[in-house]
């Protein structure tokens, strides 16, 4: 039966859902020292099938952020399969980290031989041809990190990309692509919403009665 909302802080929490909680972040985001470290002082049982597949993961997401998007394809399409061919969004922001460490390292026209060849087979499809014409824009310009799509080139952009990689991989092995604690939150936002709802509804009713 389901629990009333108001309810909710009645109900004892265990540690062994606070622990699964933990783990699935450490394990969701690569973090094998502190996932041992974790079981060792929680007492918990090592997820020995999950330790591979994070350390697999874990080389390819490094990669990606650090500058090695080609090594990084090659790894996904290794351990992942077709999952590139499948998600053409997902590759295109892959290729795209490489032809910005092209423009960031000067070597311009080495970018625009990559983008010639790799990135302009995407503009057969419009939802593509806005994202090349920011990248290309990096070209023109001496110091593209002053342009007006310095983002492009920046740590955000390519953080947002290796979580996007490294969900896509989750997704592709049938594990979670988000963990606990962003489904808790998600589902603690719903339950807010909807009892502020309810307490607009009440105070709406009340209104009209006096």
């Amino acid at each position: 039966m389901d629990v009333d909302p108001r309810h909710y802080e009645q109900i004892a929490i265990k540690d062994s859902d606070i622990h699964n909680i933990v783990l699935s972040y450490l394990v969701h985001n690569c973090y094998g020292e502190t996932l041992e470290s974790f079981v060792a002082c929680s007492g918990m049982p090592e997820p020995a099938d999950f330790i591979e597949d994070m350390e697999k993961r874990k080389g390819i997401v490094r990669c990606a952020l650090e500058g090695n998007a080609l090594k990084a394809v090659e790894l996904t399409e290794r351990v992942a399969g077709d999952l590139l061919e499948n998600n053409k969004d997902l590759h295109f922001d892959l290729l795209s980290l490489h032809f910005a460490d092209l423009v960031c390292a000067k070597k311009c026209t080495e970018a625009l031989e990559f983008a010639q060849k790799k990135l302009t087979p995407f503009g057969k499809e419009k939802k593509y041809v806005e994202k090349l014409e920011d990248f290309m824009a990096l070209l023109a310009y001496e110091e593209p990190e002053k342009s007006p799509v310095f983002h492009l080139l920046g740590l955000e952009y390519r953080q947002h990309v290796a979580d996007k990689l490294n969900r896509a991989i989750l997704a592709h092995t049938n594990l979670p692509s988000y963990t606990a604690i962003e489904r808790l939150i998600q589902q603690t936002t719903v339950v807010r919403q909807s009892l502020n709802q309810d307490h607009g509804k009440v105070g709406h009713i009340e209104t009209i009665r006096g």
